[in-house]
């Protein structure tokens, strides 16, 4: 059983930036790792979408 301040300090580390970068890290391995087993698989080719789009502010205009 874990004990409060284990779990106080994991919550903790978890809050912090570098685990955010090191997710995404390892998020975008693990995207590239399944596209290419995808492709090897016959499957195709991933395209490139917008997922949004900024508009210009007050201040663009």
């Amino acid at each position: 059983m874990r004990s409060n301040d284990f779990e106080a300090a994991f919550a903790a580390f978890l809050d912090r930036h570098e685990y955010d970068e090191a997710e995404n890290y390892l998020f975008s391995m693990v995207r590239l790792a399944f596209a290419a087993g995808w492709k090897a698989a016959g499957g195709e080719p991933f395209q490139s979408e917008r997922i949004f789009e900024l508009l210009p502010g007050k201040e663009d205009r």
